[in-house]
């Protein structure tokens, strides 16, 4: 198979989102065919090669010998529909106050094969999909959606707001509604039997065979945008139909993936949009978590108002950032950002851990440079306007839990403070900055 099938296919795909973005009603009726060898080809080298292994136990480069013979065997059952995904691998990871959260490896074929189906449907829907919407989609990202809350609270009437936390989300989206949301564009039946596979794959816990019969397994390449699909349709495409045009003041939906908050004007539209909410998600096999959806007072009048009224002002955690009532350098109001309590703690307690883990395992010079690259990490993400304090914060804890482990090293603890600002001069720790700053340097409020 030539590069010509594959700049052909590529072609197509943007024939797709063409047709999409002049026609939103446009049905498709042929699409699998698109998953042919160099496609496929194109996918696996698109794919990150270093991540862990399915049940199949295969790596991303032993799959690789022999690269041609075995796309050319899939596409084979592809087109006789006896392709059938393996189960995933399911592991859990820690998300805080002693939960785990379950995510799904996929074996390295069944990888190849969700990220065609990701790439075409997604030419289809990234037209679709509403600019509210930033996780899971290219050119999309956490901290623009922050930057968007922060802009709406500071330059509109937003004096109100809902938020809402969707119950196991991913563990419970009903497979028919999925399915009959996807058949509202496509038609093709071989691709939506391919899909209705994937869904009830199922996954290996503990060498049990788990069967799907709800859910989009995280972790896997087609979930996320599965998962978009499924609430444009049951929110995004509601608020912005529906709610915007039953509201009396301003009212603003910011998502990303399954985390969502509505920004409004007034209390009764706030609250009307809570009930709403509720219902709509209730009707669509969903359910809002009670201690974790409300509506509260936020915005540039909440600081006063707590103050009259006793109280401290409200304050909300959204992607990880506490957002607070602030001030400009002239008084005005502004919107504060900072890490959120329970993510600071949980990933102080992280790197407490690997370092206790590593101290021993691997020489000093080699696990430093790893702990440089998790304060970049840090930074990347936390790095935003107002929250200078919190990453230097976590930058002094991150050298003092390395000098308290490279103490624990011996019985006998040789490095005092001294020494380790001298090696620290020697080899220096990434320093704190913010990387996103939401502000144009004309505003003179960072």
């Amino acid at each position: 198979m030539s590069d010509a099938e594959l700049n052909k296919t590529l072609e197509k795909l943007s024939s797709i989102s063409f047709c999409a973005r002049r026609n939103n009603a446009f049905e498709y009726t042929s699409l699998a065919h698109h998953l042919n060898v160099s496609f496929l080809k194109d996918c696996y080298y698109h794919l990150d090669r270093n991540k862990a292994v399915g049940i199949d136990k295969v790596s991303w480069q032993e799959y690789g010998e022999g690269l041609e013979i075995k796309l050319t065997e899939l596409v084979k059952k592809l087109k006789r529909k006896t392709y059938k995904p393996l189960p995933s691998r399911r592991v859990y990871i820690p998300k805080g106050n002693n939960a785990f959260r379950p995510l799904g490896i996929s074996a390295i074929e069944t990888k190849i094969v969700e990220s065609g189906i990701a790439r075409i449907i997604g030419s289809i829907y990234e037209v679709d999909f509403y600019g509210f919407s930033y996780g899971f989609r290219p050119n999309k990202n956490a901290h623009q959606a922050l930057r968007v809350i922060g802009d709406s609270i500071n330059n509109r009437p937003v004096n109100y707001i809902v938020e809402a936390d969707i119950k196991g989300f991913f563990d419970n989206v009903e497979h028919d509604l999925l399915m009959d949301f996807l058949r509202i564009r496509i038609k093709d039946s071989s691709l939506l039997f391919l899909i209705e596979r994937f869904l009830t794959a199922g996954y290996i816990d503990d060498n049990h065979l788990i069967k799907t019969e709800k859910g989009t397994p995280q972790g896997s390449i087609l979930s996320p945008m599965l998962a978009n699909i499924f609430l444009h349709y049951v929110l995004d495409k509601w608020f912005n139909d529906t709610v915007i045009n039953h509201v009396r003041g301003y009212a603003e939906i910011v998502r990303y993936a399954d985390d969502f908050i509505c920004l409004v004007e007034n209390g009764h539209d706030a609250n009307r949009i809570l009930k709403a909410l509720k219902s709509r998600f209730t009707k669509h096999g969903l359910e809002l978590h009670p201690d974790k959806t409300s509506v509260f007072s936020f915005g540039r009048y909440e600081k006063p108002t707590a103050e009259k009224e006793g109280r401290k002002a409200n304050t909300f955690d959204f992607l990880g950032i506490t957002h607070y009532c602030d001030k400009t350098r002239r008084g005005h109001f502004k919107v504060g950002r900072k890490t959120s309590a329970k993510k600071f703690r949980a990933k102080v307690k992280d790197l407490n851990l690997w370092l206790k883990s590593v101290r021993n395992q691997v020489l000093t010079k080699d696990w430093w440079k790893t702990l440089g690259l998790k304060l970049q990490g840090h930074y990347e993400y936390y790095g935003v306007s107002e929250n200078f304090v919190h990453i230097s914060k976590f930058y002094k804890l991150a050298v003092m839990l390395a000098k308290k482990w490279m103490n624990r090293r011996s019985q006998k603890k040789a490095m005092n403070w001294e020494k380790m600002n001298t090696y620290l001069q020697l080899y220096p720790l990434p320093k704190p900055r913010i990387r996103h700053s939401f502000y144009d340097v004309t505003q003179g409020v960072n």
